[in-house]
């Protein structure tokens, strides 16, 4: 099979296009022949050497993916051969993920995808969107449902990136009021086409005051993509009792708050990453995600402010190029 493997951490052009063997899925696993795969800040971070050392001797980048079942281990139950699937966390602890053309994970990591829905949203699926499912579920309800939310207010911070979108989408689907904040009028058109009730374009206007003249008695949680930046902000405009859920470290590595502001608000700083979800967190973000496709609610493509960025697997260094320079969008790979 075909394979996009590096040896070393380092840039983009340490990635490789090879041949290796079809691999064999084990007890509990299955492999899937991959159809589209997802590429996420995650994947070039790795790859670059900016969140862990190197694991393996050898690594194929990708925790997300979507595909066909194409051969079971012994003792898996619940799927079969030919099986349409997306894919999640498919290279963590293990070297191969899915930039190749055939991807072994265990069984959990392979959700069946309703016929309805496309490879493309099923690659766009995993990482953004169980995160953001652990953000909105950080406050005041721990699963999500058509009406979990309903009667809250909701502030997505960046939501033209994809897992501000997955929050916009989820939010909503859940009932919710969903505001968000962009850095153009070109991302407004897509959180907007995302479902967001209210648009807040950040540099064109007092933030916080047009977020509380939406939100008087202030909002109830906030998925929050740079923590840094917008503390103070965050603290203006969320209410008493309220919850800040974050998940990145855009334009800054510190957080400074004040003492007596933060306590007297009642408020919950609230941090979450995929890779360290404790297993019932992120079986219910698994179900919640799924029952909200098969409810047709997370959609991606332009009309769902998720433009699509295509490349084929030998263009995967130009891929993780494309994410590292903030292209707006998924970024897929087809191999």
């Amino acid at each position: 099979m075909r394979a996009v493997v590096y040896s070393a951490k380092g840039p983009s052009s340490v990635l490789r296009l090879t041949d290796r063997p079809v691999p064999e899925p084990g007890a509990g696993e299955v492999r899937v022949k991959v159809v589209v795969a997802g590429v996420n800040p995650t994947d070039w971070k790795a790859r670059a050497g900016l969140t862990a050392p190197m694991e393996f001797a050898e690594v194929t980048p990708g925790q997300d993916g979507a595909g066909v079942v194409d051969a079971l281990g012994a003792g898996v139950d619940g799927l079969a051969a030919g099986d349409r699937v997306w894919l999640y966390l498919a290279q963590h602890g293990q070297p191969y993920g899915t930039a190749a053309e055939y991807v072994v994970v265990p069984a959990e990591r392979a959700v069946r995808l309703p016929e309805s829905a496309t490879f493309e949203l099923g690659a766009a699926l995993g990482v953004p969107a169980i995160t953001a499912h652990r953000a909105l579920t950080s406050g005041a309800v721990e699963r999500l449902s058509p009406g979990a939310l309903h009667g809250e207010t909701v502030l997505v911070q960046g939501g033209a990136g994809a897992v501000g979108n997955a929050a916009i989408q989820l939010a909503r689907w859940a009932g919710a009021s969903v505001i968000t904040t962009v850095s153009s009028a070109e991302k407004a058109v897509l959180a907007r086409a995302a479902g967001a009730d209210h648009v807040v374009d950040y540099r064109a206007t007092d933030a916080a005051a047009a977020i509380r003249a939406l939100a008087p008695q202030g909002v109830d949680l906030i998925a929050e993509v740079a923590p840094a930046v917008n503390a103070e902000l965050d603290q203006a405009v969320v209410r008493n009792g309220g919850t800040v859920a974050f998940y990145a470290n855009n334009g800054g590595d510190r957080l400074e708050l004040g003492i007596r502001q933060t306590f007297a608000l009642n408020l919950r700083y609230q941090g979450l990453l995929l890779y360290t979800l404790p297993a019932e967190q992120l079986a219910a973000a698994v179900a919640d995600v799924s029952a909200s496709v098969a409810d047709g609610a997370l959609r991606v493509g332009e009309d769902a402010g998720l433009p699509l960025h295509r490349f084929a697997l030998e263009d995967t260094a130009a891929a993780h190029d494309a994410v590292e320079n903030g292209a707006v969008g998924k970024v897929l790979i087809e191999p």
